[in-house]
């Protein structure tokens, strides 16, 4: 029979690999916290109106990317392509919003259809970060010093630049977007296929084509920040006071749009020359028109989604981190009597060391098949229990990564020995 194999775009996480993962969970869960934001958990699957509504039905998300399909029940379902969405319909639907400030947080898998390569896949990962309730240019200062504070614990703030821009209000980009239509239409013939296709659909969207042949073109257009009023500029203006303030170096780059078009005002992202094409590691803005969108009382909104794959890749000395997951400890054992022993002592260091990460060999085997499991685990070291040892209740210790010589011990020195050991 033809074997089956994972669907094209969506990976396994292997065990190998798992441990980093599990670091930079770790540092985001202890970060979130840090700065007060609750995690909130969400559906996989949504009603597809819910991202027509929110996302925009002629953005390439909706228009081709989405994985769509009906229930037997005939309803239009979706794979969530983005957690914003999502996250704001829970808050509705469960009466969060009213008169109240949020910061929450959720992670989690993403679906898009799109043509798979590095840093870019089908089912992919995100950490998603939303504040609620706080219309002032304080809160997306916060979301970027929560996100710079990230990259620092990670250790590849280095590696990271951050770009800001405004979009204004819906009114000020409507004017704005009557003015670009006009120029890149007098360029039509200069346009590549994607952005012909976008003129009249979205075509703020078209400043953020990624074709050098269109580069030119884009900086000659016209500039949001021309079409802005003083609200708006003054908006922006103490957000950059605020980064200011805080040391956190930024450029301003006109061109940024984002993807989707429910963001409004501030829109900032934060990326890297290490990725190649795939260079925007972290993303968001302010989006304060989307709860009326999705039929609830307006309400100020602003957050940001970052990529875990693409995070993840800029991980230094990842091997590390795999390395810090390894076994300790390694229990051989040989004998009927030193198998049930051999239990009985394991779990007796696990309740004395809950920091012990001891693998007990299951399965039989002779003193030569167990040492090669044993050295195949990783483990550092290998506790040797035969049924001499277990009648005589001592236990060996042979090193697997040194050329320390074999020693054996009374079990009850055992605990102060491992203890050491980790």
């Amino acid at each position: 029979m033809e074997k089956i194999q994972a669907i094209r775009g969506m990976h396994d996480i292997l065990p190998d690999r798992t441990p980093r993962w599990q670091h930079v969970e770790s540092v985001v869960r202890r970060v979130m916290a840090s700065y007060g934001y609750e995690e909130i958990r969400l559906p996989l699957v949504e009603r597809t109106e819910l991202f027509k509504r929110s996302i925009g039905e002629v953005t390439d998300i909706v228009e081709k990317e989405m994985y769509t399909f009906e229930d037997r029940n005939g309803d239009s379902l979706t794979l969530r392509p983005e957690g914003t969405a999502g996250c704001l319909r829970a808050c509705m639907e469960h009466g969060l919003l009213h008169n109240q400030i949020n910061r929450l947080w959720y992670a989690g898998p993403m679906f898009r259809h799109e043509r798979p390569q590095k840093g870019r896949y089908r089912q992919f990962h995100q950490v998603g970060v939303e504040a609620y309730g706080m219309a002032s240019p304080d809160i997306d200062a916060e979301l970027i010093l929560l996100s710079s504070r990230l990259w620092r614990e990670l250790g590849i703030a280095h590696k990271l630049e951050l770009q800001i821009n405004t979009l204004g209000t819906a009114e000020e980009r409507h004017g704005y977007r009557a003015k670009l239509v006009d120029f890149f239409r007098a360029h039509y013939g200069k346009l590549d296929e994607d952005s012909q296709r976008r003129l009249e659909s979205n075509p703020l969207r078209i400043l953020d084509s990624k074709n050098p042949d269109m580069r030119e073109l884009i900086q000659a257009a016209p500039v949001l920040t021309d079409e802005l009023g003083e609200e708006s500029k003054t908006h922006f203006q103490r957000l950059r006071e605020l980064l200011d303030e805080a040391g956190i170096a930024y450029s301003v780059n006109p061109t940024l749009v984002r993807g989707l078009d429910y963001y409004c005002r501030t829109v900032f992202e934060w990326v890297t020359h290490e990725l190649g094409a795939q260079g925007t590691v972290c993303a968001g803005g302010r989006y304060d028109g989307l709860i009326e969108q999705l039929g609830g009382k307006g309400s100020a909104a602003t957050g940001f989604a970052l990529g875990m794959e693409r995070l993840i890749e800029l991980l230094e000395s990842p091997e590390k981190l795999d390395a810090a997951a390894l076994p300790h400890a390694y229990l051989i054992r040989v004998g009927e009597h030193a198998e049930r022993k051999g239990a009985v002592l394991a779990e007796a260091l696990r309740d004395a060391l809950p920091n012990l990460r001891l693998v007990v060999n299951c399965g039989g085997g002779s003193f030569k098949s167990q040492f090669k499991r044993a050295d195949k685990s990783g483990a550092i070291l290998a506790l040797i229990m035969g049924e001499d040892e277990a009648r005589d209740q001592l236990i060996g210790i042979k090193y697997l990564r040194t050329e320390a010589g074999q020693t054996t011990l009374s079990q009850s020195e055992l605990i102060p020995f491992l203890q050491a050991l980790i």
